[in-house]
């Protein structure tokens, strides 16, 4: 790549015209979010492949000719970076080169030694460069935040956060290796983002093993094994070949127990009363009979509903150019982003020695 020096360019301003590089499904559902954000405006979009360009035409959009019209339109302040994984990179580099602000999809890039790159770029250049960590706005996610952030189950000792679906990994780049493929890189980075968010805490220890059901060239799924300072465990794993999805949170405190089945926050709290229950009726079954694992008399336990959070992604976005315009603090940090990314790297280190590996 050609190390052009740093174009100043951009002018303080309220409203702001972004230019989409790759408008397949991201590209587009960043456009449809963007449509009803006041202040900004896509101004346009390029994709190497015409029938996108057609589809961005036939949506009222301008379609750039090439990738650098889109960096010499002095109009330009933003770049929204949605193509495949391994071409983040070279094109957020350029980008803030030439004098525009980037946001980039996730995962960012396909190991920390790019992002170091390219933050180091945005540094220079002194330009605006953040990662659209968009699941932080999931509402399943702040609601169960909530519940350990209000400490409503006592002291948590075990998180389990799953994603489940069952068509396999998309027939696309997704399914190639140089492409950055893959569900680690795919919803990894997304739920490993959320429960470091939950548990503030160091990371000890790491354990990953990836599933290659459908995909032998990257993995369709995983389970990952995070080992906190405290003790505290979480359990993250992602599968594409779920018939039947287990819930998409658990978790686990002294004094009771959350579960929330999916993202449309179906689920419930249960919380213990009293821990004296007197003579327990144990449980029979086909070859005997256990007390310890016996039901608890309903007197003992009360249930709770969800503090159901809410949320609004275009917030993100709305974060993004007060932090340009000097009004906030950007939201999705760099360091964080670096932080997911090695634990992405240690993951699948540890699936690759089949053993646990230290972290922090």
């Amino acid at each position: 790549m050609k190390q052009e020096a740093c174009n100043e360019g951009g002018i303080e301003m309220q409203n702001f015209n972004l230019a989409i590089v790759g408008f397949g499904g991201m590209g587009n559902a960043h456009h449809e979010r963007i449509k009803n954000v006041e202040n900004l405006t896509v101004a346009g979009v390029y994709d190497i492949k015409e029938e996108r360009q057609e589809f961005a035409r036939q949506k009222g959009l301008k379609a750039y000719e090439s990738f650098e019209a889109i960096l010499d339109d002095p109009n330009i302040d933003i770049v929204l970076v949605a193509t495949p994984n391994d071409s983040h990179k070279d094109i957020t580099i350029r980008s803030l080169r030439a004098g525009k602000h980037v946001i980039c999809e996730k995962p960012v890039a396909l190991n920390s030694s790019e992002l170091e790159e390219m933050i180091a770029t945005a540094k220079e250049c002194n330009k605006l460069f953040v990662v659209h960590q968009n699941r932080r706005w999931d509402e399943d996610f702040l609601t169960i935040k909530k519940i350990y952030d209000e400490n409503i189950l006592g002291d948590v000792y075990r998180i389990e956060s799953r994603v489940h679906g069952s068509r396999g990994i998309p027939g696309d780049w997704r399914q190639k290796k140089e492409h950055g493929g893959g569900m680690v890189l795919d919803w990894g980075v997304h739920i490993l983002d959320q429960i470091v968010l939950i548990i503030q805490e160091k990371i000890k220890r790491v354990y990953c093993q990836l599933d290659h059901v459908t995909n032998y060239e990257v993995d369709d799924g995983f389970r990952i094994i995070l080992t906190f300072e405290s003790g505290k465990t979480a359990l993250l794993e992602v599968g594409t070949s779920n018939f039947i999805n287990l819930p998409r949170w658990y978790m686990l405190g002294e004094n009771g127990t959350a579960v929330i089945e999916d993202w449309n926050l179906n689920g419930k709290i249960v919380k213990v009363k009293s821990r004296d229950e007197g003579d327990v009726v144990p449980v029979v079954t086909a070859a005997g009979v256990t007390k310890t694992m016996a039901p608890r008399r309903p007197d003992t336990i009360h249930e709770e509903e969800l503090p159901k959070q809410t949320a609004d992604v275009r917030d993100f976005y709305r974060n993004v150019m007060n932090t340009i315009l000097g009004k906030e603090e950007i939201i999705v940090k760099n360091e964080q982003v670096m932080r997911i990314m090695k634990l992405m790297e240690a993951a699948f280190k540890s699936a690759e020695l089949d053993q646990v590996v230290d972290f922090e």
